[in-house]
């Protein structure tokens, strides 16, 4: 039988990898020691709710196990969690000794894949989480974000504002798995390259509990600095709507800046012109 994420990424049969070759119905339910699983080693969630495997783990002793988990056979009596980690760390806190399990004979990346795809499809995983399993997906699959949007059914850009947080410091990072801040905020962020810089909005962040527009705003200022060093003729004396006019050139050129486009330019005084040179990279950092 092919999974459903076979054939949207193309693994099964050109697969490589040595799977075991076992015994079984890959459909048919099992009872597992529960001692004997382990959990999935490519799990991109990194926190679970307590609370709710509390809850969940309340459900299975009231109705009992309702659809079993997926496991595939790693060694000789041990098993590796391919989906239904919550359930099996809920089975745990009951203290049962076995739980319902199907056995799939899988490939590292196909149990990648699948563990991904389906916190994924839950849509539970913090962003950065979110972003660590799409730039999992694209190396694996050697896809184009493009490609990927496909196969998931999503735009192109949530994609890539996704990747560009991974791009940010731990502690911004670790700041998103605590949700001390937004995923907003954390894009602000992006803007500023210098590490130092992008530490100091972000204890401002958190310590004076600055919204997002408050954020942007600090942002901008310290990018302000940047502009104002670049050497500028001096427009004394010169015809007023000239000067209104490379003003206005200036202030045009900040406005794209504050949007995150790392726009260059350059101002030169000649005897009978003034040349402002700007660079404006075709890709958006």
């Amino acid at each position: 039988m092919v999974h459903p994420f076979n054939r949207i990424f193309g693994l099964g049969d050109k697969s490589t990898e040595k799977v075991e070759e076992v015994s079984y119905n890959p459909d048919e339910v099992v009872k597992i020691p529960v001692k004997n699983i382990i959990p999935n080693q490519y799990q991109p969630r990194t926190l679970f709710d307590e609370e709710k495997i509390k809850e969940l783990a309340q459900t299975i002793h009231t109705h009992g196990m309702i659809q079993p988990i997926v496991v595939r056979k790693t060694q000789e009596d041990k098993y590796e969690i391919i989906a239904g980690e919550r359930r099996w760390r809920a089975v745990q806190s009951l203290g049962w000794d076995h739980i319902s399990a199907i056995i799939r004979e899988m490939t590292d990346t196909e149990t990648a894949s699948v563990a991904l795809i389906e916190n994924l499809q839950r849509e539970e995983l913090t962003v950065i989480e979110e972003a660590y399993a799409y730039a999992k997906l694209l190396e694996m699959h050697s896809l184009t974000q493009e490609a990927l949007a496909q196969r998931l059914g999503k735009n192109q850009s949530t994609i890539a504002n996704k990747l560009r947080l991974l791009k940010l410091p731990e502690e911004v990072h670790g700041a998103l798995m605590n949700k001390s801040i937004t995923e907003r905020h954390a894009r602000s962020l992006i803007k500023l390259k210098d590490k130092e810089k992008q530490l100091e909005i972000l204890e401002l962040i958190i310590e004076n509990d600055l919204n997002v527009k408050q954020t942007e705003e600090r942002v901008a200022k310290l990018l302000e600095p940047k502009e104002e060093t670049k050497k500028r003729p001096r427009l004394k004396g010169i015809n007023k709507d000239i000067r209104i006019a490379m003003n206005t050139i200036r202030q045009s050129l900040s406005m794209v800046t504050k949007t995150g486009v790392e726009v260059e330019s350059d101002e030169k005084e000649f005897d009978e012109y003034y040349q402002i040179t700007v660079k404006i990279p075709k890709k958006k950092s």
